[in-house]
């Protein structure tokens, strides 16, 4: 028995709809679903009015016979996304995990956004960080320096960013990052998947 915490919090995604719209969008009656699944076709019929909330592994049954993924039942994609990141809300975190000092610290600015179509991070180089390994990934990736200088290494030629300076580049091409002077440097750095 779910509290009723649970069961509110598991309510507003609208689980058993979803999974309604995607049979009858497929033609489907539950007796067909209930063949694919495994499932009876008076199970499904309580998880679609929202009568029974699926498991994990019973909602991944139903999801591969739609062939979409766990998050389409976990996302509102009517909704634009819109969400908001308080300061205090942040947890910033080092880069690489475990390294003392770090390269640099980043905090998400977007993470409870659904379907980001690009992830900006708040990330800060202070004085005893060391240079990042050089990395590259698919996307692009924008840079914009609030304080400080950053060192911006992109397949062998560096160049240097000051305060106000921006910078945009193909993030397939392998690419690091320092901290340039003695100041600590903070900088908006955005990413974007290919």
């Amino acid at each position: 028995m779910l509290s009723e915490t649970l069961e509110t919090g598991l309510r507003q995604y609208e689980i058993g709809p979803k999974i309604k719209a995607l049979r009858l969008a497929k033609k489907l009656n539950l007796s067909t679903l209930g063949e694919h699944t495994g499932l009876s076709p008076a199970m499904l019929s309580k998880i679609e009015r929202g009568n029974l909330f699926p498991t994990l592994p019973t909602l991944l049954r139903i999801a591969l016979v739609f062939g979409v993924g766990l998050d389409h039942f976990f996302t509102d994609e009517e909704r634009p996304a819109v969400a908001v990141v308080r300061k205090q809300d942040r947890v910033r975190l080092p880069h690489p995990p475990d390294a003392n000092p770090p390269s640099y610290l980043f905090e998400s600015l977007d993470y409870p956004a659904n379907n980001r179509k690009m992830e900006a991070y708040f990330a800060e180089f202070p004085g005893q960080s060391t240079p990042a390994e050089p990395h590259k990934h698919d996307g692009a990736e924008f840079i914009y320096v609030i304080d400080g200088a950053l060192a911006v290494s992109i397949g062998g030629e560096e160049i240097v960013l000051d305060a106000g300076d921006s910078m945009y580049f193909d993030s397939g091409r392998e690419h690091s990052y320092r901290r340039a002077g003695r100041a600590t440097c903070h900088a908006i750095v955005v990413t974007t998947p290919a």
